[in-house]
């Protein structure tokens, strides 16, 4: 009888799931940033603003403005792989117009 219940038990110890902790962390985040200069139109860096991060014409005023006055603004907030590309992209766009604007990336 007890070989019989050892069996009954390790049978329902087999039948019980482990629950596992599955917490995704969320990747860092890095802000990406416009440089001032005194060459990059501003209406280009609206445009930049709007292209490639998406913003509304408003926010994107805003913004330059800030890069203007400051000399840096956040364009935006993005994880790893996504601000290496929007910086990419921001550079490749504005060599191709002959400005100088410069972008940068920094934990957030």
């Amino acid at each position: 009888m007890a070989a019989h219940r050892h069996q009954d038990q390790h049978q329902r110890d087999e039948d019980v799931q482990t629950r596992t902790d599955r917490r995704v962390r969320r990747p860092p985040l890095y802000r990406v940033l416009l440089h001032n200069d005194d060459y990059t139109p501003m209406d280009f860096v609206v445009g930049i603003l709007k292209g490639v991060f998406r913003r509304e014409e408003a926010d994107a005023v805003r913004i330059m403005l800030n890069v203007h006055k400051r000399g840096v603004g956040v364009a935006g907030v993005y994880p790893h792989e996504v601000a290496e590309t929007k910086v990419a992209k921001v550079h490749t766009a504005a060599r191709a117009e002959g400005h100088p604007l410069r972008c940068s990336m920094e934990e957030a």
